[in-house]
């Protein structure tokens, strides 16, 4: 019998895709939220782009997956950090979590948030 034979297929929800990257965001320190604009949004939609959430864009292939990010940082962080700890994040997550390569994460930072 051979074991490396697949019955089946696992398909993975684009919806489940953007939960877990909405989840990684909002757990990394010295983000506010996440931002994005209905003209951005729809802009992604007329460009194709899977919409997960309010500021986020996911492109998803059969092996590869694309972020775009729109955030809002803390203020009094070091923005380059906050948005590397990100990448990093939200690499290890994809690629953990769902056993796809994560091709690119691009962040844009929107706004920062005020004490």
């Amino acid at each position: 019998m051979d074991q490396g034979v697949q019955k089946g297929l696992v398909d993975i929800s684009d919806r489940v895709i953007s939960a877990i990257i909405s989840y990684v965001v909002m757990d990394t320190p010295g983000i506010a939220g996440m931002s994005g604009s209905s003209v951005t949004g729809n802009l992604a939609k007329l460009l194709g782009s899977k919409i997960g959430a309010k500021g986020m864009s996911v492109e998803v292939t059969e092996e590869e997956v694309a972020v775009h990010l729109q955030i809002i940082v803390d203020y009094g962080c070091r923005i380059q950090e906050v948005c590397k700890s990100l990448q990093h994040n939200v690499r290890s997550a994809v690629e953990n979590m769902l056993g796809l390569t994560l091709a690119v994460v691009n962040i844009r930072v929107e706004k920062l948030a005020l004490p």
